[in-house]
């Protein structure tokens, strides 16, 4: 038995839904018409076409507050069918959705979405799950790996959108939840995301058959209240992982990003004494940590200063190390003596307070 669940303390309802003309005849469609529906929303409009229109604003601003309220009900083009690795997460990834609803001003997405930052969920859902089967049994993460072998083949779902966040109307994470958990593309196949969000009632209640990983990101307690807005705080979110340890889920947690912030280490110490605290009296519990620290693209950078202007976030490449790829493009991480204290202290720290818990990767 689980904990009563408190109500969610977020949940995100669109202004609008906008649902292409390929995606209205779907039957998964259908489905999200009528969460939406029940979640109130009274303008849903099917478009003559597949363009998404009438999303820009007269200022960059409107733009962005235009896109943030509306869900677009659209077609996973082939591009989006065709599973990616995705390392050190997961052996593959496959998309649900793209775009989020959430308002973090480090957003990851930044930089890498093209246009008005509108969530896009995919209506052809079979299409989107069916590569799980051809990919089941191949990847080099976790797949026939000795350190998560027993994860199976792994497909984060969690690239590009928070799917807990858009949930209550789509049911496009319920669906995978279930027929992963039911075996239906075979018993090596296994889910995995993260989440800023907090409504688990659903979840808890699925199959899953232990098939999904269910991580919930979690900062220090400034950088959680200052720059992730639209999404639960800490005590809820950690209140979920315990909902669903209790409901059998391997659960994780994704600390990220981390940032040096005035007090870190005693901000992130409670956080992590909490997390504890929440897990103590869990039987069996099978956790995870993923630890990720700031970074930002140039290009990153500067759609996050159009869409929050009076960011207080630190983006100051010359207080950082610039890390360029093979193929040329750069990112700004911490400084090297930086990272190696702080990745010393996590490491000490998890494993006096979180023993139990599997450090996946540190990045």
């Amino acid at each position: 038995m689980t904990d009563a669940l408190l109500t969610p303390t977020r949940l995100w309802t669109p202004r609008r839904v906008m649902i292409t003309k390929s995606a209205a005849e779907l039957p998964h469609t259908a489905e999200i018409v009528r969460r939406c529906v029940a979640a109130g929303v009274s303008e849903i409009d099917v478009l003559p076409a597949d363009r998404l229109t009438g999303l820009r604003g007269e200022s960059e601003r409107e733009t962005y507050a235009r896109a943030k309220s509306t869900l677009a009900v659209v077609v996973a083009p082939p591009s989006a069918l065709k599973p990616q690795p995705i390392p050190p997460s997961a052996d593959w990834r496959i998309d649900l959705a793209k775009g989020c609803p959430a308002h973090c001003q480090y957003c990851y997405l930044a930089g890498s979405l093209s246009g008005p930052p509108v969530t896009r969920v995919y209506a052809n859902l079979d299409d989107v799950l069916a590569p799980i089967a051809t990919h089941v049994g191949r990847g080099t993460i976790t797949s026939g790996t000795a350190e998560r072998g027993h994860e199976g083949t792994t497909f984060e779902m969690s690239c590009y959108t928070d799917p807990l966040g858009i949930e209550h109307v789509t049911g496009s994470l319920a669906a995978a939840i279930s027929r992963v958990g039911a075996g239906e593309f075979g018993p090596g196949a296994s889910l995995r995301f993260t989440t800023k969000f907090d409504d688990v009632t659903e979840l808890v209640g699925l199959d899953h058959g232990g098939r999904t990983r269910v991580r919930l990101s979690v900062n220090a307690r400034d950088i959680g209240n200052r720059f992730e807005g639209g999404t639960a705080r800490m005590p809820a979110r950690i209140a979920a992982l315990r909902a669903l340890a209790q409901a059998g889920y391997p659960v994780g947690v994704t600390i990220a990003p981390i940032m040096p912030v005035p007090g870190w280490r005693e901000q992130y110490g409670e956080l992590l004494a909490d997390i504890a605290a929440a897990l103590t009296d869990v039987p069996d519990v099978d956790l995870t940590a993923e630890i990720i620290t700031h970074r930002f693209t140039p290009s990153s950078k500067d759609v996050l200063l159009s869409w929050y202007p009076a960011t207080k976030l630190e983006m100051d490449e010359d207080a950082r190390s610039a890390k360029r790829s093979k193929f040329g493009g750069v990112k700004y991480v911490y400084p090297k003596d930086t990272m190696a204290e702080m990745k010393r202290w996590f490491s000490e720290e998890l494993r006096n307070v979180l023993p139990a818990a599997q450090l996946l990767y540190w990045t």
